[in-house]
């Protein structure tokens, strides 16, 4: 669903774009709690969370490129907005996803320029909104299990889908620059995309559950999930009956040794590595759903060239290697690894300065409690 360059009139453009640079910055101080706050132990988990939310944003950008089928002659692909919510936050979740759509304009000439701001927030705000609003509402009414979790994901991400192309064609009837019908505009957008939302619940439902079967701490989504760890008075030790009532231990839990996430990464990455490197090449050539729609209806007419078409990477592929498959491969491999490194970057950051915020008081009040 990324929209190129031409689609939108300019003021609508500049208008989205001003409305997702705000979403952005509230984003990035929303995200600094959710880093600092995520994990069993709070502060403690905050130690993992920004490379764990680094490797969500290179997780999305792998899968975006494995086009799976719907109908005939259109495919469709992870949008990613209800998976990264579900796993480190809403917050953090629209800054995955919108680290992802930079690195795809800059470096592979996918979704404009100019366009940047209309790609944000449909894909990163609406989808991000809309599937962890869902999620929690789920979660609420649904029985306290993991089950629910994955059951609660699959919901929201399928509806999560149909609602961007609901906003895409709001914003379509606002600024767009072909002269088509919007009622067959809205009917052919959400159409598609409700089967493409099936398999965005697939793809979502299956990785959160995969996370949860091995780690439920780590899924921002199934916080509380967890029981806490409660003390039992022995019998052997002859207390009273009363005495032997469970009696919980927040203490102790907070104390537990912290679990290593270094194979839950690992395999995070090679995951990505092996869809973007390697099963990549086998995904389906057909237009994804915004394409098909904009070329049935005659909205592609008005598409302008991107404005770094040229670049090495541009679609995809590596300029000057005829190979197909190593030449995608390693396209996808370069963008794993360049959205990785951004991405954590910008976490390791926001969560240093939530750190260096959370220090200060202390830090200030020192002088007062010495006198």
């Amino acid at each position: 669903m990324h929209v190129p360059d031409g689609f939108i009139n300019a003021p609508v453009s500049v208008a989205t774009g001003a409305l997702a640079a705000a979403a952005v910055a509230v984003s990035l101080r929303g995200a600094r709690r959710e880093l600092a706050g995520t994990g069993q132990g709070g502060g403690t988990g905050a130690e993992r969370t920004a490379p764990l939310a680094g490797l969500v944003a290179a997780f999305i950008f792998a899968v975006q490129m494995l086009n799976f089928p719907v109908a005939a002659g259109t495919s469709g692909h992870l949008l990613g907005g209800a998976l990264a919510a579900i796993l480190v936050g809403p917050y953090t979740g629209v800054l995955c996803v919108s680290v992802v759509l930079l690195m795809q304009g800059v470096l592979f000439a996918d979704g404009g320029l100019t366009a940047l701001g209309v790609n944000i927030t449909d894909m990163a705000i609406v989808t991000s909104v809309v599937a962890y609003g869902l999620f929690r509402v789920l979660v609420k009414v649904l029985p306290r299990s993991r089950r629910s979790i994955t059951v609660a994901s699959f919901v929201s991400a399928l509806v999560s889908v149909p609602a961007a192309a609901v906003a895409f064609t709001a914003l379509y009837a606002l600024g767009g620059t072909a002269d088509v019908p919007i009622g067959k505009v809205f009917t052919a957008m959400v159409g598609v995309h409700v089967l493409i939302g099936i398999g965005e619940a697939a793809i979502t439902a299956l990785t959160v559950g995969a996370v949860i079967a091995v780690r439920p701490d780590l899924v921002h989504g199934a916080r509380g999930l967890t029981a806490p760890l409660e003390l039992r008075t022995s019998p052997l030790t002859g207390a009273a009956p009363a005495a032997a009532a469970t009696t919980p231990a927040p203490a102790v839990a907070a104390a537990a040794p912290r679990r290593s996430v270094r194979r839950v990464w690992l395999a995070g990455l090679a995951a990505a590595l092996v869809c973007a490197g390697g099963i990549s090449y086998y995904a389906s050539a057909s237009p994804d759903g915004l394409e098909k729609v904009a070329h049935d209806q005659g909205i592609d007419a008005k598409a302008r060239d991107h404005a770094t078409k040229d670049s090495p990477l541009a679609d995809y592929s590596v300029k000057d290697i005829t190979d197909p498959r190593l030449s995608g491969g390693l396209a996808g491999v370069i963008g794993v690894g360049a959205t990785l490194a951004v991405g954590t970057g910008v976490f390791v950051v926001l969560r240093r300065r939530r750190n260096a915020a959370d220090a200060r008081p202390s830090a200030d009040s020192a002088p007062a409690e010495r006198a």
